[in-house]
């Protein structure tokens, strides 16, 4: 039954309850599933007639305690959702077999819960549940859908001729044409699909952003005692909540500092929030010429980020502006958005840098040269004089992050 049928038969009044498994490829402490994977899946959990199975894939060095599971078991099936805890192997001889037994056993699961949707968390889950519905017909919904095997080969994991590559690239086709829906971080990749996978969407594509909670990323917590503790008084403060190289710049990014150091001198510093430790950063300070004194590297937890982002005038989301991007959706611009913060970011990010340029909110680099980056100073300079601009970022992130986006696209998918 397509998405079609399904609202039809609600405006009959013939909806009966769904059994839905969830897939992901992630730890279930991980970043992504408890920040970008499971605020969603409870809101599908705010529908009466969805029951849910969660599947988290958990490695050796990551285990939960019995009673910490227990304790994270009964707070989610009190909303309908059941953990599902598969082992992970990284790749090689003992990774194809622990990925044939957890097949298998998503295949016996499914028997025994009737499970008629399947649900994937991107590409890579998309694959594995292309695998699990064809077969017994059933439902698949792909969400944040966006290109994952190009975007491996763009940042330099694997070749185009390699193995992982082509067999993700397959599965990408494949669970395109059969999905039901897909649910994608950014409008362009409507058209990615009809160009890479021979399918254009006619009906059953959404777009979800990287939605933000609005209530703990709240704007008017900025305090000058906090910038006070780490020498921030008088400063013009940077922000970069992220990592370095992958999809994210290095050496560009660091030459853009030392960009902004000779613009405002002593009176710029760079509030670094990131995984990477002091060695690292120094390494690169070291190679541009950038002394200690100009960045504050901080490594907090996800509930700390903003407090600190609140102590920033801008920030900067340095996303390699290569072809997949277009295509993702940075959970970080909506952060720094509901914060009030103009961004500098490179082009062709999502559809990010289209918003910030059309809504005039920060600078979007074309290049990544010293007069664009001098520019992107001079901008960002103007934009926090002008003491309304934090009021009109954070109605911006209403607009484009908010929850409710998040909320109307699974009604849709899967109306009461």
């Amino acid at each position: 039954m397509v998405v079609s049928e399904i609202m039809r038969a609600s405006a009959m009044g013939k909806t009966s309850e769904k059994r839905i498994l969830i897939l992901t490829y992630w730890a279930y402490q991980d970043a992504l599933i408890q920040t970008y994977t499971l605020p969603y899946v409870k809101i599908m959990a705010e529908n009466p007639t969805l029951t849910l199975w969660l599947v988290c894939l958990q490695p050796a060095d990551k285990p939960i305690g019995k009673n910490e599971l227990e304790t994270i078991q009964q707070s989610l099936a009190q909303m309908r959702i059941h953990l599902v805890l598969l082992r992970y192997i990284p790749w090689g001889l003992a990774g194809v077999f622990n990925t044939l037994r957890n097949v298998a056993a998503l295949f016996f699961l499914m028997w025994r819960k009737r499970i008629d949707t399947i649900h994937a968390w991107a590409t890579p889950a998309g694959g594995l549940g292309y695998l699990l519905a064809r077969p017994f017909s059933r439902q698949l919904i792909i969400d944040s859908y966006e290109p994952h095997a190009e975007a491996m080969i763009e940042n330099g994991t694997w070749q185009r001729g390699s193995l992982p590559f082509r067999i993700l690239f397959w599965l990408e086709k494949k669970q395109t044409r059969y999905a039901h829906a897909v649910i994608a971080g950014s409008s362009g990749m409507r058209e990615y699909a009809a160009i890479k996978y021979d399918r254009l969407f006619h009906e059953g594509f959404y777009v979800k952003p990287a939605c933000v909670d609005l209530v703990l990323f709240d704007w008017t917590r900025k305090s000058e005692a906090w910038r006070t503790s780490l020498g921030l008084e008088g400063k013009r403060v940077g922000l970069y909540a992220g990592k370095f190289g992958g999809i994210y710049l290095d050496d560009d990014f660091f030459r853009w500092v030392t960009v902004a150091i000779r613009h405002w001198g002593d009176t710029f510093r760079l509030l670094l929030l990131t995984g990477h430790s002091d060695d690292e950063v120094q390494i690169f300070c070291a190679k541009h010429g950038i002394p200690e004194k100009f960045i504050i590297r901080k490594f907090v937890a996800h509930h700390e980020v903003p407090a600190y982002m609140a102590m920033a005038d801008f920030a900067i989301t340095p996303v390699k502006p290569v072809p997949s991007k277009r295509y993702c959706t940075p959970i970080k611009d909506g952060e720094y958005w509901a914060m009030g913060l103009p961004v500098i970011i490179t082009k062709d990010i999502s559809d990010d840098s289209d918003i910030i340029r059309q809504e005039q909110i920060g600078y979007v680099l074309q290049e990544l040269n010293e007069s664009e980056y001098l520019q992107s100073v001079k901008v960002i300079e103007t934009l926090i004089g002008d003491p309304v601009i934090r009021a009109k970022i954070v109605q911006v992130a209403n607009k484009y992050r908010s929850f409710e986006i998040a909320r109307n696209v699974y009604r849709h998918v899967y109306p009461e």
